[in-house]
């Protein structure tokens, strides 16, 4: 399974060019990432049934974490609460039903000023017949080291949450109690 799922995320990526250039001295503390980060998956669903998967907290708990929130509307919360206390998502800016989905996205806990500040993290889903593609495009990122590592942290964790989507409506909502055991309601 693991070599499927890389094979996968390997398959979803795609990224902006951009620049990541270091600055005089060579430090990395001043490299400066990219200015999108940008992951398109086509998802073998129609899209009612993806925007739903993404636009309600039932539908967010069938593939991203067993306790996600939902409340879709601006200054909304989009959080999914990882059993083990860690949270993820963010903070709805704005949505088009069907069409787009905004968010100021928090960065993982291990990048605290990031996550203070936010990124700008945008779906945009498109029909394709049975098909729908979704495409996040993530931007606002600054320089400075731990913007660096946030961003290299996320180029992997980004791909991982658009090929956990695939596979959502691949092989059905996930089974939480499977993957984390007893533990698969901890975060609520």
């Amino acid at each position: 399974m693991k070599n499927n799922k890389l094979n996968l995320l390997l398959a979803v990526i795609l990224l902006v060019p951009g620049r990541l250039a270091v600055a005089q001295g060579g430090s990395p503390a001043a490299m400066v990432p990219p200015q999108q980060l940008v992951i398109e998956v086509e998802v073998p669903a129609p899209l009612p049934e993806v925007w739903k998967a993404f636009s309600t907290s039932d539908g967010l708990s069938t593939w991203l974490t067993p306790n996600a929130v939902v409340d879709l509307k601006p200054g909304g919360e989009w959080t999914a609460h990882f059993p083990g206390g860690s949270t993820g998502g963010g903070t709805i800016v704005s949505f088009v039903p069907e069409k787009e989905l905004v968010l100021a996205a928090m960065a993982p806990d291990q990048f605290p000023h990031v996550r203070a500040e936010r990124t700008r993290a945008v779906f945009h889903f498109e029909s394709r017949g049975n098909s729908t593609v979704v495409r996040l495009t993530q931007s606002g990122w600054k320089s400075g080291s731990e913007w660096t590592k946030a961003y290299e942290y996320l180029v992997a964790g980004d791909a991982q949450l658009m090929a956990t989507l695939h596979h959502r409506f691949v092989n059905g909502p996930i089974d939480w109690a499977k993957v984390f055991g007893d533990h698969a309601q901890a975060g609520k």
